[in-house]
């Protein structure tokens, strides 16, 4: 498995590092798709031999993965559904816990995904000023910057649509405020779930140059898309999962040629 030679980018400090890193749900098996995340999550913080006798299936989502992301890079995880992109990327977070092995992080990770939480009962106005300040903002900052991110969303090229109820918004919208407010700041280490999804082309192709962005200025991204252009325009590394195991991680046009054959697309 190749990886990016830290010399092609223009800082080889390391910002994360996954240590043969195993992550492991336990669901319970009477009650299938049911109960809150919190429930669930404390389920897996509640280890014990009896899990069989308690009915509580395991699932394996992520299997001995390693690797070491550095400054400057912008990450692409592709794989089949279900192959542990988003279990991966939660665990960096650290929202959840390791059954075995470790990641390492040198700044605080934020992660973005379509199903961030904004207030549905709040105006996209008000959103914006509680989400900067959520990654770290000040209010000035948030003052500054407030401008430019509802230029950047677009959600107000067809009326004033930022000053209504987030529940008004369609999807689309939304997930395109929750990606305005991530990218207005710096970050070290910026973890996008399918955001680049949820667009029409012209904010698409807005996201990619504020990674490209946001890898200039030393951060190192990781973005998880089904969509392989918009990993080809953004991204100059891939790791590639299936089934929970890092089956090839390399430089972009590389990995992605080897999953188009996997694919047949």
């Amino acid at each position: 498995m190749a990886e990016t030679n830290p010399q092609d980018i223009p800082d080889p400090r390391p910002t994360v590092i996954a240590d043969e890193l195993h992550i492991v749900y336990r669901v319970n098996g009477t009650r299938t798709g049911k109960g809150s995340a919190t429930a669930a999550l404390s389920r897996m913080l509640r280890r014990g031999s009896d899990d069989t006798a308690r009915g509580v299936r395991k699932v394996h989502a992520v299997r001995g993965v390693s690797f070491v992301a550095r400054r400057g890079e912008a990450i692409g995880l592709i794989g089949s559904n279900g192959s542990g992109k988003s279990t991966l990327l939660r665990a960096i977070a650290g929202l959840l816990p390791a059954e075995s092995g470790k990641v390492y992080t040198d700044g605080q990770p934020s992660l973005l995904g379509v199903n961030a939480a904004l207030m549905n009962d709040l105006t996209g106005e008000r959103n914006v000023i509680l989400g900067g300040l959520a990654m770290g903002m000040s209010r000035e900052q948030v003052k500054e910057r407030y401008q430019d991110i509802v230029d950047f969303s677009g959600i107000n090229e067809k009326g004033d649509f930022i000053t209504l109820p987030m529940r008004t918004y369609s999807s689309g919208m939304a997930a395109r405020l929750r990606f305005s407010i991530a990218a207005a700041k710096d970050h070290d280490v910026l973890m996008i779930d399918e955001a680049l999804a949820t667009g029409d082309r012209k904010f698409q192709k807005r996201s990619e140059a504020r990674i490209r962005e946001l890898r200039k200025e030393a951060g190192t991204v990781f973005l998880v898309s089904h969509n392989n252009k918009s990993i080809r325009d953004t991204c100059n590394r891939v790791l590639w999962l299936e089934r929970g195991e890092l089956r090839m991680d390399g430089p972009t046009e590389e990995v992605l040629k080897e999953y188009e054959k996997f694919t047949g697309k």
